[in-house]
C-alpha cells in the first residue's frame, strides 16, 4: 500500500473527501482503497477571552490517499469536481516513507501545542493588540509565552502574550 497526494480546491478538502469516498464505493474499488485522510491539526486559540479548539489543516488543497493499484483510482478521482489530479502528474508519485511518518506522526499528535520561532510574523488574536501583526523577539516553551514587536504610531512596541493569543 502507498499513500499518494490528491490535489483539490483549497477549504473544499472536506467535500472532496466526501465525493472521493462514494465514487470509490460507487466504482467498487473499496478493497483497493484503505484510508483517504485530511491532514489536519487541532489547535486551542483564546478567542473573546475562552478558549477554542480549532481543526487547521496544514496541507490547505490537498488529500491523502492510500491505495493498493493507484492505476485503477486515478481515473474515478480525476473526474471528481474540484479534484485538480495527483501530484507528480500524469503518472502519480507515492509519499516516501519518511514523508508519511512524519505526516501520520503529526495527525497522531492533535494535541500538542504550536510552536513559534524567533523572526516568524504572527497575528494576535485576543487583548487589546487584536488583528495587530508583529516578529516574534523571544520564545518562551516553558511558560508558553513570546514577546513581540508591533509597530504602533511608527514605533515598535514589544508585547508580551501567550501562545493561545497568536496565530501563525
Amino acid at each position: 500500500m502507498k499513500w499518494y497526494v490528491i490535489r483539490a480546491a483549497t477549504g473544499k478538502e472536506k467535500k472532496m473527501k466526501e465525493m472521493i469516498e462514494y465514487e470509490i464505493k460507487r466504482s467498487k474499488l473499496d478493497d483497493n482503497v484503505t484510508k483517504i485522510l485530511i491532514p489536519t491539526q487541532k489547535v486551542i486559540q483564546l478567542r473573546k477571552g475562552k478558549k477554542v479548539s480549532i481543526e487547521k489543516n496544514y496541507f490547505p488543497g490537498y488529500v491523502l490517499i492510500e491505495c493498493e493499484s493507484v492505476k485503477e483510482v486515478v481515473p474515478v478521482v480525476k473526474n471528481i469536481a474540484g479534484v485538480l489530479g495527483f501530484l507528480g502528474g500524469r503518472i502519480p508519485q507515492p509519499l516516501s516513507d519518511a514523508e508519511v511518518e512524519r505526516i501520520l506522526g503529526r495527525e497522531s499528535q492533535k494535541d500538542s501545542k504550536e510552536s513559534f520561532i524567533v523572526g516568524q510574523q504572527v497575528g494576535i488574536t485576543d487583548g487589546p493588540f487584536t488583528s495587530f501583526r508583529g516578529d516574534i523577539t523571544h520564545v518562551d516553551e516553558k511558560t508558553q509565552k513570546v514577546k513581540i514587536n508591533v509597530k504602533i504610531f511608527g514605533r515598535d512596541v514589544p508585547v508580551e502574550l501567550n501562545y493561545m493569543q497568536i496565530e501563525k
